[in-house]
């Protein structure tokens, strides 16, 4: 992330603003005859180089509607690697919540002011704007499933939110969730449009819509 200099909000770099270019031009002429939507939710398509896996339309859907929820009127809601769920809450943005993308790929500068770049292998390197404690929720999933990947998001989940997390993550996570987020499993399990290998969940450490039991 380039210094900001006098407080000024960063600007995006020649490199990044022909990056989108190329990338507005190639939606553009983008024609798909069958209109197969099966790999991605929202305008833009998962990349596995950068480890996304997109959740499925009814996962999206039910974890914007969670977030939505738990934020409550006027809301701030802050999406950690989950590019999915934040398109999903842009197509049902209204004017009583917030959100906002932190994300490595590039691509979501697209989305303006709401767009942060975030590389969790420097975890409060943020812009002097996104003030601690300033979202109402967050939801994280880390790009990883190991302990340095999770902890070091970790530093940027607690640092955002007000206290309610909503992370997911795999299941042999669990553990590790629970150390060093406080979170606790629930019985909704996440889907992806495509296969995973791996068993994947989610974990809240408050009351939450997902069936979870637990009090805050």
């Amino acid at each position: 992330m380039s210094d900001s200099e006098g407080g000024e909000t960063p600007q995006l770099s020649t490199h990044t603003l022909a990056a989108l270019q190329e990338f507005y031009a190639e939606q553009k002429q983008r024609i798909d005859p069958e209109g197969d939507d099966k790999y991605h939710v929202g305008i833009i398509e998962e990349n596995w180089q950068l480890s996304q896996f997109w959740y499925s339309e009814e996962t999206a859907l039910q974890l914007a509607q969670e977030a939505i929820a738990a934020a409550g009127k006027g809301g701030r809601i802050a999406c950690v690697s989950a590019p999915s769920v934040y398109q999903k809450l842009r197509e049902l943005h209204r004017e009583d919540f917030s959100v906002h993308i932190f994300e490595y790929d590039t691509r979501f500068a697209m989305y303006g002011e709401e767009f942060i770049f975030y590389d969790y292998n420097n975890p409060l390197d943020l812009p002097e704007k996104i003030a601690a404690h300033s979202f109402d929720i967050v939801i994280a999933d880390p790009p990883y499933l190991s302990e340095e990947c999770l902890r070091k998001m970790s530093e940027t989940i607690k640092y955002l939110t007000q206290g309610k997390i909503l992370l997911c993550t795999g299941a042999v996570m669990e553990e590790q969730a629970a150390k060093l987020l406080g979170v606790k499993r629930c019985k909704f399990t996440p889907q992806h449009t495509r296969h995973l290998a791996n068993e994947f969940c989610c974990y809240v450490n408050y009351d939450s819509g997902l069936d979870c039991g637990i009090t805050i």
